[in-house]
């Protein structure tokens, strides 16, 4: 159906039968993650529709991108929006989690927008709990993987709820990952920031840098940042 359709200025992304639907977590992070050195290879972790690792091969024209999801149906679309893309020659989608991910590649970007509830009440819907819901032991093989993927000057960058990172971010530093640089979202100037982004690195950084991001100006007005960042993507900016 056409409301399953959503439409960017060079791709799809039909969201039929995929549970975690496109959202401003996932596009946020797709057009922040920056890396400094050149992109050869990403992984997007936890890909649902595809939307973050579509928008990377967009942001990467030379960059090979690979997407895992533990959500056989969440594959499902991934691939057919991948297959469907101008990028379809860049893109592929395993159906496996983190926990379980084999590879012999390095990667000079990782991504991933996480399952937000750490050791809550499970949801009934059993697609949706494992979209949403996570555990400490998820965090601590997730680091561990992106530390042993990571090329020595790639960055993991994770967006995230400010309690999951204030719980888990010691984790990272068994598996000699260092925190980099932080982008705190926020939805209004002055209001508290509801999410943020991280940069983990194989070296630690010279100077940890922390900065602000503001969705909107005010209500119903969007910042002229954020619009910047989505204009080579939205059709309507």
């Amino acid at each position: 159906m056409e409301e399953d359709i959503f439409r960017f200025k060079q791709f799809n992304v039909n969201q039929k039968g995929c549970t975690m639907k496109i959202n401003t977590d996932g596009v946020l992070l797709a057009v922040k993650a920056n890396q400094d050195n050149q992109v050869e290879y990403v992984l997007d972790i936890g890909t649902g529709t595809g939307v973050m690792a579509l928008m990377l091969a967009q942001r990467y024209p030379h960059a090979y991108i690979e997407a895992i999801d533990i959500d056989e149906d969440a594959v499902l679309c991934a691939r057919q929006n991948f297959m469907n893309s101008p990028f379809k020659d860049r893109l592929e989608v395993h159906h496996t989690g983190i926990e379980d991910y084999q590879t012999t590649r390095f990667y000079d970007l990782i991504v991933s927008n996480p399952p937000f509830f750490i050791n809550s009440l499970k949801n009934a819907d059993k697609r949706k709990s494992l979209s949403r819901h996570s555990s400490i032991e998820f965090y601590k093989k997730m680091f561990e993987k992106c530390g042993r993927f990571l090329t020595l000057t790639g960055a993991f960058q994770i967006i995230w709820p400010l309690e999951i990172r204030d719980q888990v971010l010691s984790l990272s530093l068994d598996a000699d990952l260092y925190l980099n640089e932080e982008t705190y979202i926020q939805s209004f100037p002055h209001s508290d920031p509801f999410r943020v982004i991280s940069v983990f690195r194989k070296l630690p950084p010279d100077l940890y840098v922390s900065k602000n991001f503001e969705i909107y100006e005010k209500e119903g007005v969007y910042s002229a940042y954020y619009q910047s960042l989505l204009k080579p993507f939205f059709i309507n900016y």
